[in-house]
């Protein structure tokens, strides 16, 4: 095993930010927001599929008018990202949902706010004076998901983020080790010294930041401010019973923008956009699901080929940069969503660290837009990738 990269002064990169997350969270939620299911093979691809992809750099052409503004989902964008649904951020840092959605909104671009989010929807709209996207999954109870979609569309959501690639949840060895999915005291006690051994965030986040409840979901949990109670009412709520027929009830019961994510195969793209979808997502959970799926990346391409002229296609796992940026445009997407970069910086600076990454991911789009050629991001295509037959 590679040793720890150094803890950075001035962090730059995302690995910067993960390296400081590492050193500011308990042991459990690093991992929780860091590991992924079974040996982490799809995680670790995710990322290796980027570095495989060889752009084409040009010269001579007239750069001086470099635009990375887009549109997502009909927002206007100041590049192709918006920040992904991240269960428990509000762990991370001091009612992190709403400092990361301040910091989207100062850069120009959407967030997500997930079902399972510690701040309430109401709670984030205040703090940024616009309703972010909000993220759902398909529960049992059909009628608590009318009552989310309901309480998102009253709080002026408009565009939907539901997500489809959780039947079941992905063994995530882990947070077994962790005890996280264990009861008992031995496992209290192992988390317990984990959050000890970090009394920067015990004052931050577990005293400062509290209500640690369930924001979204306070309403249809029963003891919902009590997470043990939340986690056993939401593993009795996946339902692996859902098929594409759901998904058109749901369609029936949201007037505003859907977007499906957690897809992998051309023929579920197929499906979605018959389902009635506005755009899909192209992902496998960041690595949680699935191990041994195929990096998203990968699939963008034959995903894209087969609905990219018929829906929005865009894509998340395993970004890491305004460059991956750059690669998943010319392989199809529309755009990305970022998942563990914004975490990781939520977690090590907050706000402000939110704030910065996506500034350097902005500097570093326009700057490989700048390096190949090309002006406007609806110019980035296929052309400006090498081609394994014409790798040297």
């Amino acid at each position: 095993m590679l040793p720890e990269p150094p803890v950075p002064r001035y962090p730059a990169t995302a690995a910067d930010w993960r390296a400081l997350a590492r050193r500011r969270l308990p042991r459990f939620l690093f991992d929780y927001v860091d590991g992924g299911a079974g040996d982490e093979r799809t995680l670790a691809a995710n990322e290796a599929a980027f570095a495989a992809v060889q752009l084409r750099q040009r010269v001579l052409v007239d750069v001086s008018q470099v635009d990375t503004r887009s549109q997502m989902a009909g927002q206007a964008c100041a590049l192709p990202l918006a920040l992904a649904p991240v269960g428990l951020a509000g762990m991370m840092a001091r009612r992190g949902e709403v400092q990361a959605a301040r910091a989207a909104q100062a850069a120009g671009v959407p967030f997500t706010l997930s079902t399972v989010g510690i701040c309430p929807l109401a709670e984030v709209s205040a703090a940024t004076g616009a309703a972010p996207w909000f993220q759902l999954y398909m529960l049992r109870d059909r009628g608590a998901v009318r009552a989310l979609l309901d309480a998102a569309w009253a709080g002026g959501c408009r565009t939907l983020v539901f997500t489809v690639d959780l039947p079941a949840t992905g063994l995530r060895w882990r947070d077994v080790r962790n005890g996280m999915t264990a009861g008992g005291a031995g496992a209290a006690r192992l988390r317990a010294r984990q959050v000890l051994a970090r009394p920067g965030w015990v004052r931050d986040v577990a005293l400062a930041g509290k209500p640690l409840s369930f924001g979204s979901l306070s309403a249809q949990v029963p003891g919902g401010r009590d997470l043990n109670a939340f986690k056993a009412w939401v593993d009795a709520q996946f339902d692996p019973g859902v098929t594409w027929k759901d998904i058109a009830w749901l369609r029936g019961q949201w007037k505003g923008r859907l977007l499906l994510k957690g897809i992998l195969d051309a023929d579920d793209a197929r499906a979605a956009v018959a389902s009635g979808a506005d755009g899909i997502v192209v992902s496998n959970h960041g690595g949680r699901q699935l191990d041994s799926a195929p990096a998203s990346i990968a699939a963008l391409p034959a995903i894209a080929r087969a609905v990219g002229a018929q829906t929005e296609v865009l894509m998340d796992g395993g970004v890491r940069s305004g460059t991956d940026i750059f690669k998943a445009l010319a392989l199809g997407a529309r755009g990305v969503l970022i998942g563990r970069p914004w975490v990781w910086a939520l977690a090590a600076q907050g706000e402000a660290g939110v704030t910065q990454l996506l500034a350097h991911w902005q500097r570093e789009l326009r700057l490989t837009m700048t390096l190949a050629g090309v002006t406007r991001i609806v110019d980035i295509d296929s052309t400006h990738l090498i081609a394994p037959q014409e790798r040297p």
